[in-house]
C-alpha cells in the first residue's frame, strides 16, 4: 500500500534509494535492485524525498521537512548519521552530487 517514487541508482547499481509513502508519511527506503532487502532509512514523522547517492556510494543526501520546512540533511548509506547540512528560513530542494 501506498506510493513509491523518486528512483536513485547507487552508483555500483546494486542498490536503489526511493520515497515511499507506504508507512503514512514519505520516507526514503533502500532496496537491493532484484528488490530484496527492504529497509526504511529515514522513519521519522516529517516527510523525507529527494535521494541521491553520493559519487562513492557511501552517502544519500536528502531534503526533510522534520525541522518546519524542507532542509538539505546527508545520512550514511546505512540511514546512520543523518545530520541537516542547510538552516533557511525559504525552502531548499533537490540536492546532487557533483564528482
Amino acid at each position: 500500500p501506498g506510493g513509491d517514487f523518486s528512483p536513485a541508482w547507487s552508483p555500483d547499481g546494486t542498490k536503489i534509494a526511493f520515497v515511499s509513502n507506504r508507512d503514512g508519511n514519505n520516507e526514503i527506503y533502500v532496496t537491493n535492485a532484484d528488490g530484496t532487502g527492504l529497509v526504511n532509512l529515514t522513519n521519522n514523522p516529517g516527510s523525507d524525498f529527494s535521494p541521491a547517492w553520493s559519487p562513492d556510494g557511501t552517502k544519500i543526501a536528502f531534503v526533510s521537512d522534520r525541522d518546519g520546512n524542507n532542509e538539505i540533511y546527508v545520512m550514511n548509506a546505512d540511514g546512520s548519521g543523518q545530520t541537516r547540512l542547510t538552516i533557511n528560513a525559504a525552502d531548499d530542494d533537490d540536492p546532487e552530487w557533483k564528482p
